[in-house]
């Protein structure tokens, strides 16, 4: 997607901006890993594919993805706020993201919701309701277990529910331009009904992550491809509650991103 092409989140533990195409080495390396590709159910690209996919996933509407990195430097002397009010927000600088500081990456995808659809008629073009899978992975061992995933995970489903609107308008944004009749009438923006994620039953991790530490519900038993599907119904409620506790370590900010064009 396009809509986060411009945009950083700013934790105290973490940042996430947009995955560009000087990510694409090191997240080939990561890829590389068998463990990796494991747990993510992923095949081994070449480089060349693997910038392909970058700028698929920058050009997709169905799909939204950041890459996990450090966090900021706490304010200082030296490092004063990134911003005051919503009229002086800085511009992530240019080292905050250099291989040494990627951890791992998170994605959205969108599909049309099953309830939009009877299996006695095709699926509507523009569906009335919309699902998203996230999926999340903390590449290096050594930042794993340390509750990364969880407070990356949050502060991404944070960011989609403030957006959905814009996300959705993204979303059946290709639909619109492919000619799609929609008729006379303004179309109708789909909802996200849901959220889920699908988790390998030997991933320990992230059945932790997904089932008590986020307390999405299981739904169901293991799939035909092993894997554990944990669902999130009530995405605004997990929010709110969220915020309603307080970010214990200062809160999320959205930060300008920009990248000088070689």
């Amino acid at each position: 997607m396009k809509l986060n092409e411009h945009t950083a989140i700013s934790t105290p533990s973490l940042l996430l901006v947009p995955y560009e195409a000087h990510h694409v080495p090191t997240y080939h390396q990561w890829m590389e890993d068998p463990q990796i590709q494991e747990a993510t159910a992923s095949e081994p690209l070449t480089l060349q594919e693997e910038y392909e996919n970058q700028l698929s996933w920058r050009t997709s509407t169905d799909k939204l993805t950041f890459i996990i990195c450090s966090p900021l430097p706490l304010p200082s002397e030296h490092h004063p706020p990134l911003a005051t009010n919503p009229d002086t927000i800085k511009t992530v600088p240019q080292d905050a993201d250099t291989p040494p500081k990627m951890l791992g990456d998170i994605n959205l995808f969108l599909y049309p919701s099953e309830d939009s659809s009877s299996s006695s008629s095709p699926a509507p073009p523009i569906p009335k309701e919309v699902v998203g899978e996230v999926d999340i992975m903390i590449a290096s061992p050594e930042h794993r277990g340390k509750g990364l995933g969880e407070k990356a995970t949050r502060a991404f489903i944070g960011y989609i529910w403030e957006n959905k609107e814009e996300i959705m308008k993204e979303y059946i944004s290709d639909k619109i331009d492919d000619g799609v009749d929609v008729g006379e009438e303004e179309v109708e923006v789909p909802k996200l009904t849901m959220l889920m994620a699908k988790v390998g039953e030997g991933n320990e991790q992230s059945l932790r992550l997904f089932g008590e530490k986020l307390g999405w519900e299981q739904e169901g038993g293991r799939n035909y491809f092993g894997e554990l599907k944990f669902v999130l119904r009530d995405v605004g409620g997990f929010v709110g509650e969220k915020k309603k506790k307080g970010e214990e370590e200062g809160g999320v900010q959205v930060v300008r991103y920009e990248r000088d064009v070689e």
